[in-house]
C-alpha cells in the first residue's frame, strides 16, 4: 500500500475516534442531569421513567397512579434534601474562611436531616402503597431487579 493511502487512511481513522468521543463527551446535561433540566423536562422524564417501569411490569392504571404518586414524593423529598441553592456553594462557603465553620457545618446537616424526617413518612406510606398494589408475580420481579445490582434498575446490558 503506498505511503499517502495509509496516512489517509489513519487520518480518517483518528478522526473518527476523535468525532465520535467528542459526540459521546458533548451530552446535553452535565453531572447534574436531572436538576438541570426545566420543570417541563422533569415532568416529561417522570413520565418516560413511569411508561417505561409499567412496561416492564405490566402495571394497570390504578398501579401507574400509584407510581406516579410514588415518583412526585421521591421528586419532593429530592428537592426538599438539595435546597434552594447550591450544594456545592454551600459546601464551599464552609471551607471560605481561615477556618472550618463548624456550626454552619452543624446548621446545613440539621436542615437535611430535618428535610428527611418530615418528609420520609410520605414516601414510604407511597412506596408501601405503589408495592402492597403490585401482584406476586410483579413483586418477584421487583425484588429480582432489586437482587441483581449488577445492572441497576433496569438499565440496558
Amino acid at each position: 500500500m503506498r505511503p499517502w493511502i495509509k496516512r489517509t487512511l489513519f487520518g480518517l481513522f483518528g478522526a473518527t475516534v476523535a468525532l465520535g468521543g467528542l459526540t459521546a463527551c458533548g451530552h446535553r446535561y452535565g453531572h447534574e442531569r436531572y436538576s438541570s433540566m426545566s420543570a417541563a423536562e422533569q415532568a416529561e422524564f417522570r413520565k418516560r421513567a413511569t411508561d417505561r417501569v409499567a412496561s416492564r411490569l405490566d402495571l394497570n392504571e390504578d398501579q401507574k397512579k400509584r407510581l406516579d404518586a410514588l415518583l412526585a414524593k421521591l421528586h419532593e423529598q429530592r428537592v426538599a434534601l438539595r435546597g434552594a441553592t447550591d450544594p456545592r456553594a454551600e459546601v464551599r462557603s464552609l471551607v471560605a474562611g481561615e477556618k472550618f465553620d463548624r456550626t454552619k457545618a452543624q446548621a446545613l446537616v440539621s436542615d437535611k436531616l430535618a428535610a428527611v424526617n418530615t418528609r420520609s413518612p410520605e414516601l414510604i406510606a407511597a412506596f408501601g402503597d405503589f408495592y402492597d398494589s403490585l401482584s406476586p408475580a410483579q413483586q418477584d420481579k421487583v425484588r429480582d431487579v432489586l437482587q441483581h445490582r449488577r445492572h441497576g434498575w433496569w438499565r440496558r446490558g
